[in-house]
């Protein structure tokens, strides 16, 4: 336990957050970065999250980042939607600033995704590890976890995500894949000052605060199998479903035309694969002229794909968020990552509203992502996260 006398952990003044989220829906990136660092008090600032609208000039929100923060570290992605203060928003920038008086974080740039091995992953993981423990406010074993931000559009997350699970060992983490408002062309990642593609960022935090890395989904098995009997698993293009063409038999399962395959229909009516006693969804991003189906996740020849069917999202959130704060006490904030399939249902359905106000609510921060990490998988249409705990009294480290 870390000695609750120590300055940095003494209580915050009233009124301080350790955690403080600020959001601007100004398309110009200098006025947008202005308001989120006048909402973001740099006096004890040790770090900035931040996910955004692709509509940016990206070049241009580099540089304003960088003048308005400073020598503050900043990290972040483009998003296919942000989660905001207010719920459900976009075409914006939201923030999350973290008190050094209560985070130790330390980010790391991963480029080169395909030859990232187990030994890179290691070095990356011990590097860390290094820059942490120089400022960790609790033990880092059983206070620390790991948050991902990959380029969404790489093919690389099952990959990168096992790997470096592996090398983190016993070390919660999540994520989410960067998008592009559903725009399917280019996504990124934001280190060091500016924008990356065909990259990951790893960002480790160290906190004596409560915490919890979780994952929820509102999704039911049906009765229905599709087995993958073809694919082009470089591509994620699966060719033929029970020796069919994919788009044919897709179809057939839904009841509706090929024609009318697309984004609604494909987040209405998932496939995913049994591991164990857990469903894990493999999500489809569009049928190709070709009568293939290309996926956001990986898919392998052989594997049996369950038909699933939609719960409400609203209930399944509503439980997991009570669960959470029944386990922590009072959250500060909950940074979560939401596949964008998620909210294209709410608004087919017209229950973005309802979701958008309980997500404000339950002060959950995040985005709309284009694939979820979940302690070294990379998963579709879920709702993961973290959720972190008020201080206790005394500043005691989490386990403790």
């Amino acid at each position: 336990m870390p000695d609750a006398t120590h300055p940095l952990l003494a209580p915050l003044p009233a009124g301080v957050a350790p955690l403080r989220a600020a959001v601007s829906h100004r398309s110009d990136p200098a006025d947008a970065v202005a308001e989120l660092a006048a909402g973001l008090p740099q006096a004890s600032l040790g770090f900035v999250l931040f996910f955004c609208s692709a509509e940016y000039p990206l070049d241009a929100l580099s540089r304003a980042l960088e003048g308005a923060f400073g020598g503050v570290p900043v990290a972040g992605c483009t998003t296919a939607g942000e989660i905001t203060p207010a719920g459900y928003a976009r075409g914006g920038i939201v923030a999350i600033g973290f008190d050094r008086r209560h985070f130790a974080l330390a980010p790391a740039l991963v480029e080169g995704l395909e030859a990232f091995d187990l030994p890179r992953a290691q070095g990356l993981v011990d590097d860390l590890l290094g820059r942490c423990r120089e400022r960790a406010l609790a033990p880092l074993a059983d206070n620390s976890f790991v948050v991902t931000l990959l380029d969404g559009l790489s093919s690389s997350e099952e990959s990168v995500i096992a790997t470096l699970d592996a090398a983190l060992g016993s070390i919660p983490s999540f994520g989410g894949s960067a998008g592009d408002d559903n725009r399917l062309a280019r996504t990124h990642v934001f280190c060091h000052g500016r924008f990356h593609t065909e990259a990951a960022v790893v960002l480790l935090v160290n906190t004596p605060l409560p915490f919890e890395v979780f994952t929820t989904h509102h999704l039911r098995p049906r009765h229905e199998k599709l087995v993958v009997t073809a694919v082009d698993r470089e591509s994620r293009r699966v060719l033929e479903l029970n020796a069919a063409p994919a788009v044919e038999a897709y179809a057939a399962l839904v009841g509706q035309p090929v024609a009318r395959l697309g984004p609604e229909l494909f987040a209405r009516h998932p496939l995913a694969v049994r591991i164990g006693d857990h469903y894990f969804v493999r999500s489809i991003q569009r049928a190709n002229q070709d009568g293939s189906l290309s996926f956001y996740c990986a898919v392998e020849n052989g594997i049996v794909l369950t038909a699933m069917a939609s719960a409400p999202i609203r209930d399944d959130l509503v439980r997991t968020l009570a669960g959470l704060e029944e386990r922590l006490g009072a959250t500060e904030l909950v940074i979560g990552c939401d596949c964008f399939l998620r909210r294209l249902e709410l608004e087919v359905l017209g229950q973005q509203a309802q979701v958008s106000d309980l997500l404000a609510g339950s002060r959950v921060i995040g985005f709309n992502t284009y694939g979820e990490q979940y302690h070294g998988m990379h998963i579709n249409q879920t709702f993961t996260g973290v959720a972190i705990g008020a201080p206790r009294p005394g500043g005691a480290a989490r386990g403790a």
